[in-house]
């Protein structure tokens, strides 16, 4: 009797280990892509989910955005410059069975042609181009990424040129550069000024000379400005016209006697 019963326990217990095996567990941002015999057989969706043991083999593959980053690639840019550039990559899979079909290892065949497309892209612009339009490389490469991972079900939403690193000479030879450009504006700017105040001065000027009350006040501001409180000098305006009588008077006279001097002779 107890021979008896064994026989469907251990039945009862081969189905359960079957039906455990066949478990499986997805989470949201996971789907489950299926082989059945080797043959792709479909996806699964997040939750719980049941596979034929020994039959199917199921991959996981996660839908999550991936964020790589780029190592450091050297670069010798259009105009003969060596420099070292870094990126990082963000991306994700839509389609997971492609991911898994049409490429071998997707995070490693996107990582390398990451590497391959930085150094193409920044090696076909200049230093300057390089410097001052990284936004239109970071398009750039992102089209190109984009549209060489597509077949791999793989969707390249963004790369950017993290950092450039110059030779310590290019580095001298831009700060250079530089000093001597703000070393240019500020002449500009202060023969502008100079400009602007000689044309002020000659206006005034024209003004002055048509006024003569505003001459004389004029005059009267600057002794005011001359006579502050912390100084010795002492400033007393003496109008023009009375010393005019005297100048008038002693010019008279010297003249008399030019003339009496000529009669005697």
């Amino acid at each position: 009797m107890p021979f008896l019963f064994q026989g469907p326990v251990i039945v009862v217990l081969i189905i359960a280990g079957l039906l455990w095996a066949g478990i499986r567990v997805l989470t949201e941002y996971e789907r489950g892509v299926v082989f059945r015999f080797g043959r792709f057989s479909g996806i699964k969706e997040a939750g719980l989910r049941f596979i034929i043991p020994v039959v199917d083999r199921m991959v996981r593959i996660s839908l999550r955005e991936i964020v790589m980053d780029v190592p450091v690639q050297e670069v010798i840019t259009r105009d003969n410059v060596s420099v070292k550039v870094n990126a990082v990559l963000y991306f994700r899979v839509l389609h997971p069975e492609k991911a898994v079909i049409s490429v071998e290892n997707y995070l490693y065949g996107t990582s390398q042609l990451a590497q391959t497309t930085l150094r193409s892209v920044c090696g076909q612009a200049e230093l300057d181009e390089l410097l001052a339009e990284r936004e239109s490389i970071n398009r750039r490469l992102q089209e190109i990424i984009d549209l060489q991972t597509e077949p791999w079900g793989v969707k390249v939403r963004a790369v950017e040129v993290k950092q450039i690193d110059l030779p310590q000479d290019m580095q001298r030879a831009m700060a250079k550069q530089a000093e001597a450009e703000r070393e240019k504006r500020s002449k500009v700017i202060h023969a502008e000024g100079e400009a602007m105040a000689a044309q002020r001065l000659a206006e005034a000027s024209r003004i002055l000379s048509t006024e003569s009350s505003a001459l004389q006040l004029r005059y009267l501001q600057t002794l005011a400005e001359i006579s502050t409180e912390n100084t010795n000098t002492i400033v007393f305006p003496l109008p023009i016209d009375i010393l005019s009588g005297f100048i008038q008077g002693a010019a008279a006279g010297s003249a008399k006697k030019g003339g009496g001097t000529g009669s005697a002779t």
